[in-house]
């Protein structure tokens, strides 16, 4: 499996496995990344307390699609809400054992989004978060 880790400079630098992840994060400090975006993939979500880790050891501002991460420590994390997904995998289900041909079924994409913002991981980062996106936040932790 081949991920790209893409951050805010024009590079992109891959991790295909978890040992790559020491590697990444030191070419991302030598770059002077402003930020990275860490995407919704198995190897990143198994791994959520060693990627958190491995951002605040090298003091780059990470966001996650994944609401775990922000509550392991990592900044912020916008993504989908997993109980909306969850819900709608839930009646998928229920339509195709009632009967009904799963190639019958509209398409269905999870709408809400969750933003989670880590303010004791910020003020780590040296990081001071407008009031406005706090309050735009569905969690804001302390």
């Amino acid at each position: 499996m081949r991920v790209d880790v893409r951050f805010w400079h024009k590079a992109d630098i891959d991790a295909s496995t978890e040992s790559d992840f020491t590697g990444v994060f030191a070419k991302i400090s030598q770059l002077q990344a402003g930020g990275l975006v860490i995407g919704a993939d198995p190897l990143f979500s198994s791994r959520s307390d060693q990627l958190v880790a491995l951002a605040l050891r090298h003091g780059v501002p990470t966001i996650y699609q994944n609401r775990d991460f922000a509550l392991a420590g990592g900044l912020v994390s916008y993504g989908a809400d997993f109980k909306e997904t969850y819900h709608l995998a839930g009646n998928y289900s229920g339509r195709v054992l009632k009967g009904e041909k799963p190639a019958d079924l509209p398409i269905q994409q999870a709408t809400k989004v969750e933003l989670c913002i880590n303010l004791k991981t910020a003020k780590t980062l040296g990081i001071a978060v407008p009031i406005p996106l706090l309050g735009r936040a569905n969690e804001v932790i302390e």
